[in-house]
């Protein structure tokens, strides 16, 4: 079991920067690819950005390759999001999750934290 809490969201203006915390509870983080979702008003929740168990391998969706960077720490068992040059179309909750090795589904989920662009 994983327990997965966001933070870090807020408001900024269009260009701007914001990072994004994901910390674990657990002794086995590392046991766990990491990823980011995000969901915008009226819309599906959409992948953001992959990262492997050692942290040696990321994937970014197209519209944010770039501009975000996601990274982990496993010695402080947290997952990051840096967002940079942040576009309104950015605005959504953003949602951690974690990657079951067993079934290589996101099985693991948290809470979200908003993140609004202005213009």
């Amino acid at each position: 079991q994983v327990q997965l809490v966001e933070s870090g969201g807020g408001l900024v203006q269009a260009g701007g920067s914001l990072r994004l915390f994901c910390v674990a509870s657990g002794r086995t983080f590392s046991s766990y690819g990491m990823g980011w979702f995000r969901q915008a008003p009226g819309k599906e929740r959409e992948f953001v950005a992959t990262i492997s168990r050692s942290g040696g391998t990321t994937y970014n969706t197209d519209s944010v390759k770039g501009r975000f960077t996601i990274s982990r720490d496993n010695f402080k068992n947290t997952v990051y999001l840096q967002m940079n040059s942040l576009k309104v179309e950015d605005t959504a909750v953003y949602y951690c999750a974690a990657q079951a090795p067993w079934s290589g589904k996101y099985e693991y989920w948290g809470q979200g934290t908003q993140v609004t662009v202005s213009s």
